[in-house]
């Protein structure tokens, strides 16, 4: 029987009933946040949003407009701030390393805030105190570092602040300290798969028990692919630096989606391209609206990030919703020769292949006037020591695996292991050269 935890009962179980109420009444102090800003004071008089007091029902939602990455760069850098300067205590902003980026202020109440969500995630995945968590993110403006800190912090764990890179040090921290419990992403815990191999180190020496994995999309395939080479549990875990960071949503004991919590955020998920609700079950784009936040509150922010909500409650009694697994963003979309590809597609089919190895890359180029999309693909050590032959037979076999599910027909190259470029922070698994027009 599955054991399941609470770090706040009350407000986990709330009813559906009374978290409506909670709601409405934390949109009314969020629109009354937004006026306060530069931005949203001139967007919401013009939807004719002068005071909070307009919004009577959760139905006038529909009435504010959405806000999406792009404006976030134009207010750049104070335009949603809507504390004075002397109650901010911290700022992220976005990991992109081109134009202008993303700032997002924090005041204490703010950090208490996001705190207290990390660490219901914690606890919902059976982790707590006694636990030794190793945090293998990185710190600094990326929110990954110091937001599953504080939570574990909060809950009671001994925290290792790791940070990311240096693989053979958090090895022998893992060694040395016992870890049972790490974060990191899904690309950099494969990467470490394979120099646990590459130092002939024994995993069944290490106490490691689970493992939250996030800050990149990754399939279903790839998780229990790290679940079967380190014999652990792994927990899905979403966030985004607009939304604070991780925290926004996580698997709990029973993996059937991740709970959004939403007594801190309201969630939408809305057509792509007619930006009109979906029901539940059906893909669509996901919005979040801030719900607690202080200093810079999000109205109907659009994520990018392609989900569903999942029908029905959780045997674990939590009654947030729960999003499936991000499929794709709209803008990691490839177009190729007319057709849409996303890299979790290739994904998803590269880590059910048991010859396949820890990594992989995709490369799309110009040939003429048509695309070319080539997937590189490392082998594993459950390839046998066969010729040539065997090695084209696999290759044939990936790439039909891979037509069926993309529609188009990749080049599939394959290499040794431990040949491709590998990460030791969000991985980059697309490489378009295709001239910019």
């Amino acid at each position: 029987m599955t054991t399941v935890s609470y770090w706040n009962r009350e407000r986990e179980t709330i009813s559906r009933t009374a978290l409506a109420a909670l709601q409405l009444e934390r949109l009314r102090f969020a629109v009354a946040q937004a006026l306060k800003t530069p931005f949203y004071k001139e967007r919401l008089t013009a939807a004719g949003i002068t005071s909070p007091d307009r919004i009577r029902t959760l139905d006038d939602l529909r009435r504010l407009p959405f806000t999406t990455k792009d404006d976030l760069r134009k207010a750049y850098p104070r335009g949603l701030l809507a504390v004075p300067g002397d109650q901010v205590i911290r700022l992220h902003t976005s990991s992109g390393t081109t134009g202008t980026p993303i700032v997002v202020y924090h005041t204490r109440a703010d950090i208490a805030n996001w705190t207290e969500l990390v660490a219901r995630c914690i606890v919902a995945t059976g982790a707590g105190r006694g636990d030794v968590f190793q945090n293998m993110t990185g710190y600094g403006l990326f929110t990954g570092g110091l937001g599953l800190h504080y939570g574990a912090e909060l809950v009671g764990m001994t925290v290792i602040p790791a940070s990311s890179g240096n693989t053979l040090r958090q090895l022998k921290l893992m060694a040395d300290f016992r870890t049972t419990v790490v974060h990191a992403t899904p690309s950099y815990m494969l990467h470490i798969s394979s120099v646990l191999k590459q130092q002939g180190i024994d995993r069944r020496t290490l106490a490691l028990a689970r493992a939250f994995l996030g800050a990149e999309p990754y399939s279903e395939s790839t998780a229990r692919k790290i679940e079967r080479i380190w014999e652990i549990e792994v927990y899905n875990s979403y966030g985004l630096t607009e939304m604070n960071g991780p925290g926004v949503a996580f698997e709990c004991v029973h993996k059937c989606g991740m709970h959004a919590w939403e007594d801190a955020y309201i969630m939408e998920v809305v057509d792509r391209n007619s930006l009109e609700p979906q029901p539940d079950g059906r893909e669509g784009e996901l919005v979040f609206t801030t719900l607690q936040r202080e200093a810079t509150p999000l109205l109907r922010y659009r994520t990018r990030d392609l989900v569903s909500v999942i029908p029905g409650p959780c045997a674990c009694g939590r009654t947030h919703r729960r999003i499936s697994r991000v499929t794709g963003r709209t803008d990691d979309m490839l177009i190729v020769n007319g057709v849409n590809v996303f890299p979790s597609q290739v994904e998803t089919v590269l880590m059910g292949v048991k010859e396949v190895g820890t990594n992989y890359r995709i490369v799309v180029e110009k040939e003429g006037e048509l695309d070319r999309m080539t997937v590189d693909v490392e082998l594993g050590s459950a390839v046998p020591p066969a010729g040539i032959s065997s090695l084209q037979h696999l290759r044939k076999r990936i790439a039909e695996h891979l037509k069926a599910s993309l529609v188009i027909s990749p080049l599939v190259q394959l290499h040794e292991p431990g040949t491709l470029p590998a990460s030791e922070g969000k991985a980059k698994r697309v490489e378009d050269r295709r001239p910019k027009e």
